[in-house]
């Protein structure tokens, strides 16, 4: 049952923030009598959501929650009020919630109640699901998932920026796979100056499911007229800069619709991108891919923001006058190297897609 929860969890990835992804299923001597996500805009909760759903009592249930249920007041009533009213004797959650205002105080409510509660229950999976919502709680910041799609020697385009296509149609549709389950996607201003790019998701029937698309331009030098500008008002797009980026460049995107966020500056004159990462996490983003060339890869790598890699190998080799996948790192040896452990490997499209997580 928990499986099940876990499996709803997952299918709420990117359209709940600044809430977690939930799942919640409901049974009773075997039978399963309501299941529930975490819904669009993250409400209803989960646990909600599945009472809602139910077509007979649920007295004497046990709900199986892959997150502990909420106690406070926020936009919506307390999940732990709902369990209680609705009679379920048992609650199994996945983990604790630590999110200040519930933190223990939910599993708290229930015991009080007289509800069994048994916690930890498909924790690891729980916790991989969420981990960008506990990186927001505990560090301020939302998840950074890298996205790369690149040669066998780890180039992403000709030395003359011819890029298109280096891997196959299955690969990169997967690619808007990854999009639809994240909260935004970010890129660079070299990036989306070149490539002037629409950064949403194009696979049938989630074009709904498009994120937050956000641009780190230090300068503000995103054309009005690009297309990221121009649809603004219809997918949020987020520009980050610099307090020396121009009031009138400013204005110009302002008018179009795109939201400006000021950050501090690197020495270089560069947006920071860890005041980035803060601002970011500020607004409840939770999931972030990376989509931007090399210079920004290379900057949250630098950063140790880098949570998620998914690399997309082509079987080709483009030569070291080619462009990396990520930029000049200034590594002083290898015990200074950004680590990752393999998750998985399976092929794409004849193509190699690995998926990595930083190490701990």
């Amino acid at each position: 049952m928990m499986r099940a929860a876990l499996a709803l969890a997952r299918r709420s990835l990117g359209r709940t923030w600044p809430n977690p992804a939930v799942g919640c299923v409901i049974v009773r001597d075997g039978r399963v009598l309501a299941r529930g996500r975490t819904q669009d805009g993250g409400r209803p909760h989960a646990e909600a959501d599945a009472i809602a759903r139910a077509t007979e009592s649920l007295k004497g249930a046990t709900a199986y929650v892959t997150l502990e249920p909420c106690s406070h007041v926020g936009k919506s009533p307390p999940c732990v009020d709902a369990l209680i009213a609705a009679g379920v004797t048992k609650v199994v959650s996945a983990m604790e919630d630590p999110f200040p205002e519930v933190d223990g105080r939910g599993h708290a409510r229930l015991k009080a109640a007289g509800i069994t509660v048994e916690v930890g229950e498909g924790a690891r999976e729980a916790a991989e699901i969420n981990a960008g919502f506990l990186l927001r709680v505990r560090e301020g910041r939302p998840l950074f998932h890298l996205k790369i799609a690149a040669s066998l020697d780890g180039h992403t385009a000709t030395a003359l920026g011819q890029s298109k296509w280096i891997t196959s149609a299955e690969a990169r549709l997967h690619g808007h796979s990854l999009r639809a389950t994240h909260d935004a996607i970010l890129v660079g201003s070299n990036t989306a100056g070149a490539d002037d790019p629409d950064l949403t998701c194009r696979l049938p029937g989630l074009e709904r499911y498009s994120p937050v698309r956000v641009v780190i331009d230090s300068k503000a030098r995103l054309s009005p007229s690009s297309r990221l500008a121009q649809s603004a008002r219809a997918t949020p797009t987020w520009l980050i800069c610099t307090k020396a980026a121009p009031s009138a460049a400013r204005d110009l995107l302002l008018a179009k619709g795109v939201e400006i966020i000021e950050v501090e500056a690197t020495p270089q004159g560069r947006v920071d991108v860890e005041a980035a990462a803060r601002a970011l996490g500020a607004r409840g983003l939770t999931r972030v891919v990376v989509e931007g060339g090399g210079t920004i890869a290379a900057a949250f790598l630098k950063a140790g923001l880098i949570d998620r890699v998914s690399s997309y190998r082509a079987g080709l080799f483009l030569g070291g006058d080619s462009r990396s996948a990520v930029a000049a790192l200034g590594l002083e040896g290898l015990d200074f190297a950004p680590r990752f452990t393999l998750v998985s490997s399976r092929a794409i499209g004849g193509d190699t897609l690995e998926t990595w997580r930083k190490a701990s």
